[in-house]
């Protein structure tokens, strides 16, 4: 990681969905067949410093403390889903989330964390998707006419997905932060979203 290395946050906290962000963390940290490599990495972000556990009862001790980290010190911010997003305890992210947007840098946020974003109200005037359109009603929040009926969505700098939609999420945020070219990431598609052999070979070719 060199000076110029834009920072990638990856937010974590207890119950976090670990198969949702794994496509995004890893072909934005690994340099294979970006546009210029080494140009991003992923660290991760927490309420404190003290270990969390993830959904599937793994370990994380975050890199940095969420209250000291600032928009301009980042790239993105990535919010997989979880348990406790309608909940106190997930707070502090939605508000960072509402820093970052307001500051103009992305937010990526999938399954449970666009409920806890849609509870704030932070996609009332944005187009969004989620696990289904009746989760985000059950919450109360107002921005029903702009749910869409797709796997993910970008909308200037929000990026939201379904629980089940972790390569088109991974896609929309490799196509948000210009990691590789337009051709690449098709290609990285076809093999990881359509599952088309093809799209491998066409990567080796890049």
């Amino acid at each position: 990681m060199t000076e110029n290395t834009a920072i990638v946050h990856l937010a974590v906290y207890d119950t976090l969905a670990d198969w949702e962000t794994g496509f995004a963390t890893a072909h934005l940290n690994k340099p294979l067949w970006h546009k210029t490599p080494g140009r991003f990495a992923v660290r991760t972000v927490g309420q404190s410093l003290e270990p969390i556990t993830t959904m599937g009862g793994l370990r994380i001790t975050p890199d940095r403390a969420l209250a000291d980290l600032t928009p301009a010190e980042s790239a993105m911010l990535i919010l997989p889903g979880n348990d406790i997003f309608a909940t106190e305890a997930f707070v502090p992210f939605v508000e960072k989330a509402r820093e970052f947007l307001t500051a103009g840098v992305p937010v990526a946020a999938i399954c449970g964390a666009t409920g806890g974003l849609a509870m704030a109200g932070l996609l009332d005037d944005r187009a969004h998707t989620s696990n289904a359109a009746a989760f985000l009603d059950s919450l109360g929040y107002k921005g029903a006419e702009l749910y869409r009926e797709e796997p993910a969505v970008t909308d200037g700098d929000l990026i939201t997905a379904g629980a089940t939609a972790p390569v088109e999420f991974a896609r929309e945020i490799l196509a948000r932060l210009d990691v590789m070219e337009p051709q690449v990431l098709a290609s990285w598609y076809k093999l990881y979203g359509k599952q088309d052999p093809a799209g491998f070979y066409e990567l080796m070719s890049a």
